[in-house]
């Protein structure tokens, strides 16, 4: 198969406002040439941004855009190396480092808006920026997380970094996943210090560019940051910045550093009355690339996800499921939703939306998971993975579910690997990895082949479970895995659920649009 059968193209992305593919021949959308590097977890993700970022100078620039970002964050064990100081210290050393935040709902509804404008502060002062962005659809939010690192004198070193992991509290987590000291409190099941499982990539080479682009084209938008009155007059009365200097020049693409061909794909809403220049009528891609990849989806599929909600994607997995009666389906996420109470139960009966469908294509080729620690307490779920066939994998920022594809900003990229490799590809070694851990085993000891993958992950829930079962009696068997059931609610939380679900916690930016999503949707 060709890159073709598994990408979009460019008239496939379906925004032709966007210049993210000015540079790539024909009608590719996608960069070749690159190196891709899976990071599991907060932890050794921080470290190393710590590392590359502290050691920046003059020339050198640091774009970055975040759901969420505290400036107290920690990035190593060091009380110095908050995600603030870091930042300033290398905007200080002569870095051009600017920031996109999203300007979140009021802190007062439990939100985080005022840890940007602290962070932006600090910047400022400092000759960087961080701004606060709210070019948003009504309750929907800017959620890419990425950095991109370019250096002066020597663009092989340029890096780009995209994923799930903000730069907040709760995420510097590791494979011992006894949680981030720094805490953003969740459901109470997780514990005072919550273990939270996580997953970003590291980009070299030519994709970068394309990466760095997605931040230029929001940072140099002329719609203004935000159009609510009173947020303006707030920003006014604390002079905080709103108005993005010029970045400069975009240096050329990076050299070739790997074999992995990259499509980066995103997600924007169309906005009215002011929309985005780069995408007036919004972009689809990452739904629209996941429909085109999962089309081709024959023996195995391994999914990582925080939510997993919505008929459409229901949809979008039973489809794959009915197309090929040997597909099997492994899914892993959280054991018990991130919040209590109301939102709990509107958050399960997204996940019924999708479930249903999914079972009933599906049977017993599926198999849906959650994670515990060694504590016994469940591991947070916040990666956002895909990985069809061992020949297409995505990481990114986006949930399946329709804020992702459809609402709120998002990025993603999509990997396959363009030729031959020394070692696993991209797609591989991501699984391997992850599935390792989960199994509790060493990478060389995981299956390689996709059915027999689904069945170690199904005998190794099995067995956790029964121990749990048993009080613990024993040796509790290695691995994290625990199988989920379906969830069930009552028909008055169903119709109450709904009403929410619909309205504020999954809204339709645009799926409703006549243009398909593809044949398995």
């Amino acid at each position: 198969m060709s890159l073709a059968d598994w990408f979009l193209t460019a008239p496939e992305r379906d925004n032709p406002h966007t210049r993210i593919d000015d540079g790539h021949p024909g009608e590719e959308a996608w960069s070749t040439g690159s190196s891709v590097r899976p990071i599991v977890h907060g932890r050794p993700y921080f470290a190393e941004l710590h590392e590359r970022i502290s050691a920046l100078g003059p020339g050198d620039r640091l774009y970055f855009a975040d759901w969420r970002g505290d400036p107290d964050e920690q990035l190593t064990d060091d009380p110095s190396s908050t995600v603030s100081a870091t930042l300033v210290a290398a905007a200080e050393r002569g870095a051009d480092v600017r920031g996109l935040l999203w300007r979140s709902h009021w802190r007062h509804f439990g939100y985080h808006s005022e840890k940007a404008r602290y962070l932006g502060e600090d910047l400022q002062e400092a000759g960087g920026e961080c701004l606060r962005d709210m070019r948003v659809r009504t309750f929907g939010a800017h959620h890419q997380k990425l950095v991109v690192i370019r250096y002066a004198a020597d663009s092989g070193r340029d890096v780009a970094y995209v994923g799930g992991i903000d730069l907040c509290h709760s995420r510097r987590d590791d494979l011992a996943h006894e949680g981030d000291p720094q805490v953003l409190p969740i459901a109470a099941a997780y514990g005072p210090t919550p273990a939270w499982h996580d997953v970003h990539l590291a980009i070299r080479g030519p994709a970068v560019h394309d990466v760095e682009t997605t931040f230029r084209e929001r940072w140099e938008d002329s719609a203004p940051l935000t159009a609510n009155p009173a947020r303006r007059l707030s920003s006014l009365l604390q002079r905080e910045d709103q108005r993005p200097d010029a970045l400069g020049e975009q240096a050329p693409p990076p050299p070739p550093a790997g074999p992995c061909a990259v499509q980066v794909l995103r997600t924007y809403p169309r906005i009215r009355p002011i929309g985005f220049d780069f995408a007036v009528e919004g972009e689809r891609s990452i739904a629209l690339g996941n429909a085109k990849a999962i089309a081709r989806a024959e023996q195995f599929v391994y999914v990582e996800d925080q939510y997993l909600w919505s008929e459409e994607v229901g949809r979008h997995f039973a489809g794959a499921l009915r197309a090929a009666p040997d597909l099997r389906l492994a899914v892993v996420l959280p054991m018990v939703p991130d919040e209590e109470g109301v939102a709990e139960v509107v958050q399960l009966y997204g996940r019924t939306l999708a479930l249903d469908l999914i079972l009933a294509a599906g049977g017993d080729r599926v198999a849906v998971f959650g994670l515990s620690n060694r504590a016994g307490r469940p591991i947070y779920v916040h990666s956002k993975v895909c990985i069809i066939d061992d020949r297409w994998a995505s990481v990114g920022s986006d949930n399946l579910n329709r804020r992702s594809w459809s609402s709120d900003s998002e990025i993603s990229c999509a990997v396959v690997d363009d030729g031959p490799v020394d070692e696993d590809p991209f797609p591989v070694a991501l699984r391997r990895e992850l599935v390792a851990e989960h199994l509790g085993v060493p990478p060389d000891e995981v299956p390689t082949d996709g059915p027999a993958i689904f069945e170690a992950m199904v005998a190794s829930a099995a067995a956790l479970d029964a121990w749990f079962d048993d009080n613990g009696r024993g040796e509790r068997p290695p691995g994290q895995l625990r199988r989920l059931a379906r969830p069930s609610l009552t028909p008055t939380q169903r119709r109450w659920a709904a009403v929410l679900y619909d309205t504020v916690f999954d809204p339709d930016g645009g799926l409703g649009r006549e243009s398909s999503l593809g044949p398995a949707v």
